[in-house]
């Protein structure tokens, strides 16, 4: 979406919602040097103007059991928009699949996937995405360890 702009203050907001989403309005408010009723209207017109998307909870993966993530490239057969429209049914379908991306180069899809362990990876794997008629090829790469998880949009609010 173009045509929005946003400045000082707005970007300060989304930094400040990113770090603490479930701050009061009023905590908010005094964090970025405004009226809580001023505040209210920025953030208002953020949602409004689809700036602001949702609001969620992060939640630590292995807390829950799953301790595995992989990240998958996937080469489809062919490019004709049934078979693309069919495969973007089925990743949506995966609750597996936290994340998909359509890529340049040699690979299609980037799938970020997130299981149990790999006894459960194996079964996505065979009986999910290879089961799938248009997936000619994947090649999957195990996360030994996160280097850097950034839930937060890189965002110039120190930029005039």
């Amino acid at each position: 979406m173009t045509g929005i702009t946003l400045d000082r203050i707005d970007l300060t907001l989304l930094a400040e919602l990113q770090r603490a989403g479930r701050q009061t309005n009023a905590e908010l408010a005094e964090r970025v040097h405004l009226s809580a009723s001023a505040c209210l209207r920025r953030v208002q017109r953020l949602e409004r103007e689809g700036v602001i998307v949702g609001y969620r909870a992060e939640v630590d993966p292995e807390r829950l059991g799953l301790g595995l993530q992989a990240f998958v490239r996937v080469q489809l057969k062919s490019h004709d928009a049934e078979r693309i429209d069919t495969f973007a049914r089925q990743v949506n379908a995966w609750p597996e699949v936290v994340a998909c991306h359509a890529l340049t180069g040699d690979m299609d899809y980037l799938l970020h996937v997130v299981v149990r362990n790999l006894e459960h990876f194996s079964r996505f794997l065979l009986d999910k995405l290879l089961a799938q008629a248009e997936v000619d090829d994947v090649n999957s790469s195990f996360v030994l360890r996160t280097v850097k998880r950034a839930q937060a949009l890189p965002l110039q609010a120190d930029a005039g």
